[in-house]
């Protein structure tokens, strides 16, 4: 379909602004018929000359018809009109745009929604935290499945908390890092990320602060500032939170700690265990609950990290998210939460009020799994492994980018690289450009609290020869765009060469 031809023109002396004007427009003509199905839209650049206008304004303006389903924006495609339920009740006349960004739940921010747009099997993924598909241990799957297959009768929901069977197998798990707890201090969950929901909206009251290291994993999300909290950032050293930087809440208001003590997202940064100590007292001091991420616990090198702080607490002061996304399989959606006996039941309450359990399939799978002996086998090599790549990685980059383009610290388990950049190199500038090339990684900025001169890299995902190819395109554009000192020829080396 040939593209369509625009003759309209926004007025800038018009009190409604720019971008509500360009959002009405297109409303008016997909509702009206004018622009049908699959109509093909003008590039950005040239919608924004045409309405003479800066980018920013027309993507706003773009992502409110994305989101609301009027138009979609396709790689390589570009961008055409949408058919579909919400542009049905367009042409009723109902203006979707006054709802869109009403409700409680904030949008994620531009670059993350490219992010998880980018997310596909055409693009080198140099940042996806999960593991390679070809870790995936299929034979313990088919050992779990065949064994249920003679066994399940139903597949009903399970009860509230969660199948009794994982959450009994989750403790005996647990025990092995020091958290001694029951199946009754349990609540299984959709992933991590249900359970952080669950708590910003079941236990923080309104205006509460939550104090998190700087940068961290949950900057990214909406997931608590929706919950009408407020985040602020305590800087790091290299043993973790420096939480004498904070400033005590008053007496009269509620502050809640969040930490990822063990290879912190996206630093791989591992609280020593003096300061897990130092923590826990400050926060116990201070009256301050403290949200532990667990999610990479098993993902460790050659040494085990120290324990968890939901091992050192007899107070009932830590609330404990685990999870098997990055130690097994993301696909299954399931974590846990481990909390003292009246918080599970809140959490439960709430919980099923948005939904009736986790996949009940998903957790006989687990359970089986995590009975069977042969799992902490697959544990030790899919560590092994992850090792094996972490070290592939670095060779790759000290190999392009060690004569000046960045520096790094070796991490000893997690899936991540935090890597500052050259000073020279422009970030978003490179991330759009990459994007452009097929290549995602992802800023450091959607991690912390100030722009940053980081990206954060994966070596979990990606094969080596993959990761190596997503360098030399970043290199290349590096090279081309910013002036770095110290340049290396990459069209010397072949696109699939490997360190090994």
């Amino acid at each position: 379909m040939t593209e369509l031809k625009i003759d309209w023109h926004p007025d800038k002396t018009a009190a409604t602004p720019i971008y509500q004007q360009i959002t009405n427009y297109f409303q008016q003509a997909i509702a009206s018929g004018d622009w049908p199905m699959g109509a093909k839209l003008p590039a950005q650049r040239k919608l924004a000359a045409q309405f003479g206008v800066n980018r920013s304004t027309l993507i706003t303006a773009l992502d409110e018809l994305i989101a609301v389903g009027l138009i979609t924006s396709n790689q390589g495609s570009g961008m055409m009109v949408s058919g579909n339920h919400w542009s049905s009740l367009l042409a009723e006349h109902v203006n979707w745009a006054q709802y869109v960004h009403a409700g409680q739940f904030k949008p994620n921010t531009h670059a993350i929604q490219k992010i998880n747009q980018f997310e596909t099997d055409d693009v080198i993924r140099l940042s996806t935290g999960e593991p390679a598909p070809e870790q995936f241990p299929r034979r313990l799957f088919q050992k779990a499945f065949a064994k249920l297959g003679a066994n399940l009768t139903s597949l009903n929901y399970t009860e509230p908390a969660g199948i009794l069977a994982l959450r009994s197998q989750i403790a005996r798990h647990l025990a092995k890092v020091g958290i001694q707890t029951q199946p009754e201090n349990i609540l299984i969950t959709s992933g991590s990320l249900q359970a952080l929901q669950l708590v910003s909206v079941s236990l923080f009251p309104k205006n509460a602060t939550i104090y998190t290291e700087a940068p961290t994993y949950v900057k990214s999300l909406q997931v608590f500032q929706s919950a009408n909290t407020h985040l602020s950032g305590v800087p790091m050293d290299n043993q973790g939170m420096a939480y004498w930087q904070l400033t005590p809440p008053a007496a009269d208001s509620q502050a809640i700690m969040y930490t990822i003590p063990t290879f912190n997202n996206p630093t791989g940064i591992v609280m020593s265990a003096e300061r897990r100590q130092q923590v826990l007292a400050y926060a116990q001091e201070h009256q301050m609950p403290i949200l532990e991420d667990a999610a990479y616990q098993d993902v460790w090198f050659e040494e085990q990290p120290p324990q968890p702080l939901k091992a050192l607490d007899t107070t009932g002061n830590v609330i404990y998210f685990g999870s098997i996304s990055k130690s097994l399989a993301p696909g299954l959606r399931l974590g846990w939460t481990v909390a003292s006996k009246p918080v599970i039941d809140r959490l439960t309450d709430v919980r099923m009020q948005t939904d009736y359990g986790a996949s009940s399939l998903s957790q006989l799978v687990l359970a089986e799994i995590l009975a069977d002996p042969d799992y902490e086998t697959y544990q030790a090599n899919f560590r092994a492994v992850l090792a094996k790549k972490a070290a592939a990685a670095q060779a790759i980059l000290q190999k392009y980018w060690g004569h000046g383009i960045a520096t790094w610290q070796a991490p000893t388990g997690g899936f991540y690289l935090w890597i500052r950049l050259a000073d020279q190199i422009n970030i978003p500038k490179l991330f759009d450009m990459a994007t452009a090339q097929n290549v995602l990684f992802n800023p450091g900025n959607i991690y912390d609290f100030r722009p940053n001169q980081f990206i954060r890299l994966s070596f979990s995902y990606e094969s080596t020869v993959r990761f190596e190819r997503g360098i030399r395109i970043l290199t290349q554009l590096i090279e081309q765009n910013f002036p770095v000192g110290g340049k290396t020829d990459v069209t010397k080396r072949t696109p699939d060469s490997s360190v090994f």
